[in-house]
């Protein structure tokens, strides 16, 4: 059963989102937060899976609430569901540690889809954000030429893990890890669990912020 923590000011679009997620078998919703303040207390009370997390709030938005619930260190996962589809937001929210991040105006299915593999340890972003989003990380990279020193969070990794971080930074999927540098899928799969264990990366898109903050992928 996935637990799940409702963060949104507007009554009416909590009801509709508890009514769609306790409509499903596999989920509960096990609370409600107006704010971020009390979407952090309701976290350290109630340890849910997930949070969907609204970030226009009155007093704590949304993105300092899911730094503070992250670096609280809960297992709690975030997935940020918000009215505004502005870069912006997705690159605040995922940097401040977000496992996944969605539009108001997505369809059911792909709500309790996210909601799950955000659940499971994957990551969602909305498909009209992706690019863009990648976009973002680019004007926030050093000019080229600018010399960048290690990253302690490269000095675990083998050589074959720093290769997999790169091309998982480069959007390869396990399945193209796999065939394109001839190993086994399950093979891939513990590269990568040992990758995001060593570098504490929460799970794939912070895997991919960190193969661009450590210049192991470079924009084109």
């Amino acid at each position: 059963m996935t637990t799940v923590l409702i963060a949104d000011d507007q009554p009416m679009q909590r009801f509709g989102f508890r009514m769609l997620l306790e409509s499903q078998d596999d989920m509960t919703v096990v609370g409600e937060a107006a704010n971020g303040t009390e979407a952090v207390r309701q976290v350290a009370a109630h340890h849910p899976d997930v949070v969907l997390m609204d970030i226009r709030m009155p007093g704590l938005d949304g993105i300092e609430a899911t730094r503070r619930i992250i670096a609280a260190g809960a297992r709690t996962r975030v997935l940020i569901i918000t009215t505004f589809d502005l870069d912006e937001y997705a690159y605040d929210g995922l940097r401040a540690g977000a496992s996944g991040f969605l539009v108001k105006d997505a369809q059911p299915e792909e709500l309790l889809a996210g909601v799950r593999a955000v659940a499971a340890g994957d990551a969602v972003v909305a498909p009209s954000l992706t690019r863009r989003l990648l976009d973002t990380y680019i004007h926030h990279l050093p000019a080229p030429g600018t010399p960048v020193p290690e990253d302690p969070r490269l000095t675990a990794l083998t050589d074959r893990e720093r290769e997999i971080l790169t091309v998982i930074g480069q959007g390869w999927t396990n399945t193209e890890i796999a065939e394109r540098l001839h190993l086994a899928e399950s093979t891939v799969k513990t590269h990568v669990g040992r990758i995001l264990a060593k570098t504490g990366a929460r799970d794939r898109v912070q895997a991919v912020i960190l193969a661009y903050d450590t210049h192991l992928v470079k924009p084109a």
